[in-house]
């Protein structure tokens, strides 16, 4: 039951690929003896119009009496090609780099942009690329357009700016299963630039630059809650000694000092001198008295 089903669909992809198994008939046996004594009869000459050279990265397919005459094409190198009866055509099997230009595009979130992208392919069956398709190359540059575009229209512009390869390998896939009939394999799919009109340039450099600030505030904000609780530990400690306190601020005013030649006028605390000399301020207020 498989068997039955599978043969008919094999059947018609063979018919589209153009190659047919059916022979050229008596008509065509007689054109094909005909030429070939012609090139027998002319030999010397005939034999510098039959051969032709097929380079490296070029394949033939050549069609006898119209039809493709084997299933895959010729080459590289010499060629026989049979005047009158014989026709062929070169396919580069090289990679070719399809330019897409600027395509205007509205995406899911009404945001009008222009993207361009470049498309790297080559043909892998020659006989396909020319049997299945009337130009190739046209036919894959005008499906990279459609595909670009409908693939994009579905994305917002956030999608698009953040997501660039995701969307490039999409396109890549969907290139790739639509051309497999063509003979053609997309090596890689590239989106160079996206532009955006230059109002909503403007409001997006706004919305960032109030993000930068209000981040900005933020970490200050959050720097002022370390340096008071930083302050409350100290302002702790110094609290338990009153000596470390005057070290402190005496060291304060020798780093002030240091940085520039002035004069700096700062009052002296009693508490101090209590501290060097062992004098206290009673006891200088009351001498006086005594005497």
């Amino acid at each position: 039951m498989d068997s039955r089903v599978s043969s008919p669909e094999k059947q018609d992809k063979e018919n589209f690929v153009g190659v047919n198994s059916k022979r050229l008939g008596v008509c065509g046996w007689l054109l094909f003896s005909l030429s070939f004594l012609l090139v027998i009869i002319t030999f010397p000459i005939s034999i510098w119009m039959c051969l032709k050279i097929i380079k490296e990265y070029e394949r033939a397919v050549v069609f006898r009496l119209g039809r493709i005459q084997a299933d895959k094409a010729k080459g590289p190198g010499l060629i026989l090609v049979l005047p009158c009866i014989d026709v062929f055509v070169k396919v580069d099997l090289r990679t070719i780099t399809c330019n897409i230009p600027p395509q205007e595009i509205l995406t899911r979130d009404s945001v009008t942009t222009q993207v361009d992208g470049v498309v790297y392919y080559r043909v892998y069956s020659a006989v396909s690329a020319v049997a299945n398709v009337n130009d190739v190359h046209q036919a894959t540059f005008l499906l990279a357009q459609t595909t670009l575009r409908n693939v994009l229209g579905t994305q917002t512009l956030s999608q698009i700016l953040a997501g660039r390869e995701e969307i490039a390998h999409s396109i890549q896939t969907l290139l790739d299963d639509a051309t497999d009939l063509w003979g053609i394999r997309v090596a890689r799919v590239e989106i160079k630039d996206v532009r955006i009109p230059v109002q909503l340039q403007r409001s997006m450099a706004a919305e960032a630059e109030a993000t930068r600030e209000a981040r900005a505030k933020v970490l200050a904000a959050e720097g002022e809650m370390n340096a008071s609780k930083s302050l409350k530990s100290a302002s702790m400690v110094l609290a338990e000694s009153p000596i470390a306190l005057q070290l402190r601020y005496l060291q304060t005013l020798s780093t002030v000092a240091t940085e520039k030649n002035s004069t700096i006028v700062f009052p002296l605390p009693m508490n101090i001198l209590e501290g060097i000399g062992g004098v206290s301020y009673d006891n200088h207020k009351k001498l006086p008295n005594k005497a």
